[in-house]
């Protein structure tokens, strides 16, 4: 499921037709056009050349910027050029300037050569894509309208797509915390005794581990898995019974503890660690380092490799013995739990105040949902959620909106990187390439999300058309 979240981004183009023109309209031209929009408004900067205009002494010329997209439109203040005799009817008749202010007027004679056009006007959506025109208008006496002429300057497009996030899944994913206990048995022994080597610490792990999450109310334990591994040393069936009846042994200390009901201790074995000896080997420095190796790597019978090992190289064997060995010998543990879903936004906020790393993506989500998009709030808790679930695509892809948002591309595109190749993804590196105007990235990518099912692309595509076409 997505969600969409409008934004606006600083990133703006006008069509070549805003380019210098001479003679836009009878005696005016236009140069450095500039159409902007910022914090709710949209501005106007231009440069009239009224240097060419000759008004007769009983006419006035009403020149007006308009900005027209369809059927919507909004006219800008004007300039007024009157002739000599229509400009003092209007001083000692007290009557109304064409314009409608006290600026904005100038008689024929002291016109300027050049004016530096500055309006400002509230912006409405729908100014994104208009055209600005300059209309001129000539009047005759009595204020009759002789004559009107209409130069497009430009159209105006600012990118403001839509970014789509997503929903992540409500389901609570099963956490783990796992570790290894080295406890030692005595030779061909499966009692443990917490007095012998170093026992009493190694079976402290355990608890703590599982301590850490059972005495956690927010926490339900599915399952204690443990597995008991045995050293290469003796026949294989004997260390097959050994190893079983060392985990077993964990099974019933841990059992006895904790009282866990049937079926949440999961236990299993390897009889010859080979795997770990392998790679203590191949890191010693063994005088028949790599002879061993090679005895380790065939196909050969586990208790005629061992063999051949003992007989073959002695003095290793025996290093490996004492040194080795022993550390074969553990319990590797790993505790499963879900921590219980949190419903209420009051609750949810107070856990992720306190320890966030309990929360579910669902449930950040659900928190950014009561602040303002793009808002210091909003953007750290997308940031935490990823920080929770690095690994997770949903939580790169929400993160790198968040910051694309915030204005922060960098960071955006680093999340975008680990965020996969969802539709939602394909769209947001296709927005994020426009915004760096490298526009022939961008096409295939919101191509992509458009063939995917993102309709959002279809703005974005336009906006390319048009960025491609003014350059």
């Amino acid at each position: 499921m997505k969600h969409t979240l409008i934004i606006t981004a600083a990133l703006a183009l006008m069509a070549s037709a805003a380019e210098a023109q001479n003679n836009v309209v009878d005696g005016i031209s236009v140069s450095n056009v500039k159409l902007d929009h910022d914090d709710g408004r949209f501005t106007v900067d231009l440069d009239l050349s009224l240097k060419e205009l000759d008004v007769e002494r009983n006419r006035a010329v009403l020149v007006t910027p308009r900005l027209i997209n369809g059927e919507d439109s909004v006219d800008f203040p004007s300039v007024a050029v009157y002739g000599r005799r229509r400009y003092y009817y209007y001083i000692r008749n007290n009557v109304s300037m064409l314009t409608g202010t006290e600026e904005g007027n100038f008689r024929t004679g002291e016109k300027p050569d050049e004016k530096q056009y500055h309006e400002v006007l509230p912006y409405e959506s729908w100014m994104n894509g208009a055209t600005l025109w300059l209309h001129r208008d000539l009047y005759g006496c009595c204020n009759s309208l002789i004559d009107e002429q209409a130069a497009p300057l430009g159209e105006y497009w600012a990118f403001e797509p839509v970014l789509v996030y997503v929903t992540p899944s409500p389901n609570k994913e099963a956490r783990s915390l796992q570790g290894r206990a080295n406890i030692v048995f005595r030779v061909n022994k499966t009692d443990i005794d917490p007095t012998y080597h170093n026992n009493t610490a190694e079976l402290a792990k355990i608890r703590a581990t599982i301590d850490s999450v059972r005495t956690d109310s927010d926490v339900i334990i599915t399952s204690v898995w443990l597995k008991g591994y045995a050293s290469p040393e003796s026949p294989y069936a004997h260390n097959t019974e050994l190893a079983k009846g060392r985990v077993a042994a964990v099974k019933a200390y841990v059992q006895n503890l904790y009282k866990f009901a049937d079926g949440v201790i999961v236990t299993e074995y390897e009889p010859e660690n080979w795997k770990e000896l392998r790679e203590y080997v191949d890191k010693s420095t063994l005088a028949h380092r790599s002879e061993i190796l090679t005895l380790i790597d065939t196909n050969m019978d586990l208790d005629a490799k061992e063999a051949n090992i003992k007989k073959a190289y002695a003095a290793d064997y025996k290093y490996l013995l004492n040194n080795c060995y022993p550390y074969l010998r553990h319990t590797d543990y790993r505790v499963s739990y879900v921590v219980r879903a949190f419903t209420d936004i009051e609750e949810i906020r107070r856990v992720y105040a306190a320890e966030p790393s309990k929360l579910s993506l669902n449930e950040m989500f659900l928190l950014a949902q009561e602040y303002e998009p793009g808002s210091e709030e909003f953007t750290e808790i997308f940031e935490t959620a990823v920080r929770m679930y690095p690994n997770s695509e949903e939580a790169n892809l929400n993160a790198a909106v968040a910051e694309i948002k915030r204005g922060d591309l960098e960071d955006a595109r680093k999340h975008l990187e680990k965020a996969g190749d969802s539709a939602e993804a394909d769209y947001t590196r296709g927005v994020v390439s426009v915004m760096d105007k490298d526009y022939a990235t961008a096409r295939p990518l919101l191509e992509s999300a458009k063939e995917k099912g993102i309709s959002e692309a279809d703005y974005c595509l336009n906006y390319v058309d048009h960025a491609t076409n003014a350059n």
